[in-house]
């Protein structure tokens, strides 16, 4: 099943409710969705002889992919041995989960919505497949995965941000992640410095992963139909990642993207800024030996809003401690490091990800940080907060 946000409109969402039948539901070649229009708020479709009605709501992004080509396709691309275990996130009602079984030797499906879980069930039941087949009625962003090969899924769009963190910075190891995306969502995944897409959440992915473009899908292939297109994408984690703290990693490219377009020189040249790594440079130099491992955890700063700075009243707190000589240094050795590698007129939304690693090499090595040691690591992968490392 696949979901799209409520922000993708600025008006208030009336619930839309769609009654289908379970065959209605069937992934079917015929199975196409010609909307009579944007505001049609309640649709209701023939119910036959296949039991009681399943209510679809549009406020809720319940949306079910029924192209029986586009399925197929998914599976064809995930290449999927029959060895593999695989974690379907959002079955719905099966249209893609049916075909996994039959491509794998299991399938594990997270689905939070306890009527998709019992149609699940029952289809998959009906087709012997049972006992290859493990469901968790649960939320996927609050669970903890079981071990799996690969991911094949169509992504509720509002959770694709903290999942796809989840993801690629969890502890489960798996070799690829087929993923059906919003198609804007997708596109940013995919870009790459210098285009008007490429942000924060590609710099961050791409650290450990890389990503394939496999097909775009019409809004057409899902019933009811939603307003926007999607995407089918395949993540890769990546053998060897760099030699990084990603604490510091994530808080960095929070700084550099607030204003992605803006040059570097600008970005590190204002008074709070010089301020905040004083700040954070002073404390991560008294803590640093005890606190100098190698886990992939994720700072306060990087679950911070990417327009947001530090808290306000703990700069100027400290800002009353610091004379304008210690800020005038400081300063001067900010700008001496980016002049150094030749940053100081670049802007990061040109740069790739290896010249943003030398870049951060050179502020550590001049004892500049941007991760608060003094505050404590968030150390749950899954946690909800990691989603902002990976927003826009």
């Amino acid at each position: 099943m696949h979901r799209f946000p409520k922000s993708l409109s600025n008006t208030r969402f009336v619930p839309t409710q769609f009654t289908l039948s379970l065959r209605q539901l069937n992934a079917r070649s015929s199975s196409r969705c010609h909307p009579k229009s944007d505001n049609d708020d309640n649709i209701h479709r023939r119910e036959d002889n296949q039991g009681a009605p399943l209510h679809l709501y549009k406020s809720k992004g319940q949306h079910i992919l029924t192209n029986p080509r586009v399925l197929d396709s998914i599976v064809r691309k995930s290449h999927i041995k029959p060895t593999d275990t695989v974690l379907e996130i959002g079955p719905g009602t099966g249209n893609l989960t049916l075909r996994l079984l039959q491509a794998a030797r299991k399938v594990v499906a997270v689905e939070i919505d306890k009527r998709m879980v019992e149609i699940l069930h029952k289809r998959v039941a009906e087709k012997g497949f049972e006992d290859q087949l493990t469901v968790i009625c649960k939320d996927a962003l609050k669970t903890e995965f079981p071990q799996f090969d690969l991911v094949v899924a169509n992504i509720p769009y509002g959770i694709s941000s903290p999942l796809v963190a989840k993801l690629v910075y969890g502890d489960k190891p798996f070799r690829s992640a087929t993923l059906l995306l919003q198609k804007e969502f997708a596109r940013r995944l995919l870009a790459n410095p210098g285009d008007s897409e490429f942000n924060r959440l590609a710099v961050n992915v791409k650290l450990v992963a890389d990503v394939e473009f496999v097909m775009d899908v019409s809004k057409r292939d899902f019933v009811p139909c939603p307003k926007v297109d999607s995407s089918v994408i395949i993540i890769r984690p990546k053998a060897e990642i760099p030699d990084v703290n990603l604490d510091e990693w994530l808080a960095f490219t929070r700084t550099c993207f607030c204003k992605k377009n803006k040059t570097l020189g600008a970005t590190f040249k204002g008074k709070r800024k010089v301020l905040e790594l004083l700040r954070l440079s002073r404390t991560t130099c008294s803590t640093e030996s005890a606190n100098n491992d190698d886990n992939y955890d994720c700072s306060n700063n990087a679950a911070a809003d990417d327009d947001e700075e530090v808290d306000s009243d703990e700069v100027d707190c400290y800002s009353s401690s610091c004379s304008e000589t210690q800020m005038s240094v400081f300063k001067d050795k900010i700008i001496g490091v980016l002049k150094s590698g030749g940053f100081e007129a670049k802007r990061p939304s040109k740069l790739c990800n290896k010249e943003l690693l030398h870049l951060l090499a050179l502020f550590n090595q001049a004892g500049i940080y941007f991760y608060d040691q003094s505050k404590p690591r968030i150390r749950d992968a899954d946690s909800i907060e990691l989603a902002a490392a990976f927003s826009s």
